[in-house]
């Protein structure tokens, strides 16, 4: 019988929980539908504890009781971040459960869309308040969970949502949007240069076409938006979940700073707009 040797058990041991997020707690802000709801399910299938956020009670409720059925544990903390009163009273929420926070996850976002002649500054306004100055202050009021859970060995993530309209431009007439989740992909880089001192590995997902309340042409006209994707076809809710246990888990823990795209090629191969 050939003799195993220890070292080359103990890596096979620590290959096989590469992607796994047993003992870990995360927090999803928008994490009662679309993406963040992807990302829920797909943590609690990899044996995370995890706690949503959305603005509407009831839907976010119902999020969590819709998540906890098949036997984890999803938790529903409501709350409005658009401001930072409310990036501090979602902290507070938390913080009356968890004492430690191993994965944030900034995923709510708005859009808005209107001629360039027309565009209101509430249309700036909301966005940008929610999808760039939000997960800044959100990261702030939670730093102390985050380092609490942060080691070298096991690093705290924080993983940001931003969008490949932050990489380059569509036809869509939404300039606050795609100003948001620009500034979102290099505030990822500039926070993750400060944060990882303190053993917390800040990345990014730049998604593409996902089916959801945000991008309801991909929901409502999966065919014909396929048609500019390079893949051939939008995303699915695993497409969104690999990458995103990948960032969260040990696998990603050298990924620092950096935003993964995360649509079929539109971004880096695609020849034109979707």
């Amino acid at each position: 019988m050939t003799e195993i040797n220890i070292e080359t058990l103990e890596a096979r041991a620590m290959t096989t929980d590469l992607f796994s997020l047993k003992g870990r707690t995360a927090l999803i802000t928008g994490g009662s539908r679309g993406i963040g709801k992807m990302i829920a399910a797909g943590f609690i299938a990899q044996g995370a504890k995890v706690y949503i956020s959305s603005r509407k009670a009831a839907a976010c409720d119902a999020a969590a009781a819709e998540l906890s059925a098949g036997g984890g544990v999803c938790i529903s903390l409501p709350q409005d971040v658009s401001t930072v009163e409310g990036c501090k009273a979602l902290a507070g929420a938390y913080g009356a459960h968890e004492s430690k926070l191993d994965i944030l996850v900034n995923n709510a976002g708005a859009a808005w869309g209107a001629g360039f002649d027309e565009f209101p500054e509430s249309g700036w306004d909301k966005v940008l308040n929610l999808n760039l100055k939000s997960p800044f202050f959100l990261t702030q009021a939670l730093a102390g969970p985050l380092k609490a859970a942060a080691s070298a060995e096991r690093p705290a993530k924080v993983i940001m949502v931003a969008s490949i309209d932050g990489i380059r431009p569509n036809p869509q007439e939404t300039y606050s949007y795609h100003a948001s989740k620009a500034g979102l992909i290099h505030l990822t880089r500039r926070m993750a240069g400060q944060l990882i001192k303190d053993h917390i590995v800040v990345s990014g997902i730049a998604p593409g076409a996902f089916a959801s309340e945000m991008n309801r042409d991909a929901r409502d006209r999966g065919d014909a938006v396929a048609k500019h994707i390079p893949s051939g076809r939008i995303g699915t809710d695993e497409d969104m979940q690999g990458v995103a246990i990948y960032l969260a888990s040990r696998a990603g823990d050298y990924v620092v700073g950096a935003t993964v795209a995360v649509d079929g090629g539109v971004a880096f191969a695609g020849l034109g707009g979707v």
